[in-house]
């Protein structure tokens, strides 16, 4: 992919400048990891962190001279509104990861103490998670909007890229969170072969693990529990370091004009 930067009277030549030329680099690297395999909590919080190192090289890539020349006041207008959809879905995904965690340590916390009513609290839980599923399915029905608006403007292609490439890692973060892609995945093969429960299990990930063990009512595994929590702190973590990058991108942006 080429990167370029046109000036608004077009009388100065595209250029290739190094930043622009790591910026490539980074998103080369995301769409890698997104094309590699399925998902798993490690490969998605790397890919968090990924993002926040490319937003970074962003917010750099546009205190250059040659970038604030080459973008307008419309062209900066559109790159803001594109940088407050991904921090309205950090905010999304905090709030459901937050919820979940209040839920997992109101449950341990009875679990610990021995007192209070377990089910009561592994169904509030579970009535949480039945919400944010639905709640994940419109983000993600939304999430579906055409990048169209950066095709169209030479300009503003490298920020396109790495818009869409941002919204793709939260794209896998909801599904992954709501269970969604695991057993979808391949609900044609186990149909043929009769093995839709086992394959899914095997596909089974933090979240639904724990969704499985409240909803069969079994003994709960602590271990499982806390795994999970470990996993949504992971989440928080880098989804939190993102909307910090995200911030001062968008600083960046209006001290162009």
């Amino acid at each position: 992919m080429s990167i370029s930067f046109h000036a608004r009277s077009n009388s100065v030549p595209s250029m290739k400048h190094p930043q622009a030329a790591y910026v490539d680099e980074q998103l080369t690297r995301l769409r890698s990891s997104e094309a590699a395999s399925s998902s798993s909590s490690s490969s998605i919080y790397q890919r968090l962190s990924n993002l926040q190192d490319l937003h970074e090289s962003l917010e750099k890539m546009l205190r250059l001279s040659l970038t604030t020349k080459a973008l307008s006041q419309v062209q900066v207008e559109k790159l803001l509104d594109g940088s407050l959809r991904i921090l309205d879905l950090c905010n999304v995904a905090k709030d459901a990861l937050s919820q979940m965690k209040e839920g997992l340590k109101e449950i341990q916390s009875i679990i610990r103490r021995k007192r209070g009513d377990l089910s009561v609290e592994v169904k509030k839980y579970l009535a949480t998670r039945k919400f944010l599923k639905k709640s994940f399915k419109i983000v993600l029905k939304n999430l579906k909007v055409s990048q169209n608006k950066y095709r169209t403007d030479v300009s503003l292609v490298v920020f396109g890229e790495a818009e869409a490439v941002t919204v793709g890692v939260f794209e896998s973060m909801f599904s992954f969170m709501s269970g969604s892609k695991a057993c979808g995945k391949w609900s044609l093969v186990t149909k043929l072969m009769s093995q839709n429960k086992a394959t899914c299990e095997a596909e089974a990930n933090e979240f639904t693990r724990v969704d499985s063990m409240f909803e069969s009512e079994k003994s709960l595994k602590m271990e499982d529990v806390q795994i999970l929590e470990l996993c949504i702190q992971d989440f928080e973590d880098g989804i939190e370091s993102l909307a910090k990058s995200l911030i001062k991108y968008r600083v960046s942006l209006l001290n162009i004009f």
